[in-house]
């Protein structure tokens, strides 16, 4: 089971880098739609509980800061924070996961994104993610795009205030590719 969390955690996690990576990207052109890569260091933590023979869930949230590639390099995009459920198959190493995704830019602005992805216990989850909306200069904001979470540490330990429950800790990348958006003309 402990493999098991591993892998639910590692999923959940890649899947909320993912999606704020998406969330945070910020400048546009009035109603064109824009193409960018981005990619978000997270670090998550929740629980995963047994729910069935041979299955478990993972329940928690990644925290990171998201990029935006750029010809100058990365460019900080703002924060992100995925929370996120992913199925664990404890027999197989198959996952699958769902979340949501708020991502936070330096001037309060925000995006809404919900994302899904599908993989294996130490392999990763991939999936795509769907922005949702905005606050602020990103009011009307729209787009969807590829997402690729894969975890690159992790700790698990025996969750003190809940029985059967095992906490997991993490860190890992979330990446958006060729991911398109538009903002609606102000």
């Amino acid at each position: 089971m402990t493999d098991m969390i591993g892998r639910l955690q590692s999923g959940a996690m890649a899947l909320a880098a993912i999606l704020v990576a998406s969330l945070i990207v910020t400048p546009t052109v009035a109603a064109e739609e824009q193409t960018v890569n981005a990619h978000a260091d997270y670090t998550g933590e929740g629980k995963i509980y047994q729910t069935g023979e041979n299955k478990g869930t993972f329940v928690g949230a990644i925290v990171g800061e998201l990029f935006v590639d750029s010809k100058n390099g990365p460019l900080h995009a703002g924060r992100i924070v995925c929370p996120a459920m992913m199925a664990l198959d404890l027999e197989n190493g198959k996952q699958a996961g769902t979340g949501r995704c708020t991502i936070t830019d330096d001037d309060g602005a925000q995006i809404f994104a919900v994302w899904s992805c599908r993989g294996e216990y130490l392999i990763g989850c991939d999936g795509k993610m769907m922005l949702t909306g905005g606050t602020g200069r990103n009011t009307g904001v729209s787009g969807s795009g590829s997402l690729m979470i894969r975890t690159t540490s992790r700790l698990l330990m025996k969750a003190s205030s809940d029985k059967g429950a095992v906490a997991l800790l993490g860190r890992g990348i979330l990446v958006l590719r060729d991911f398109k958006y538009k903002k609606p003309p102000k």
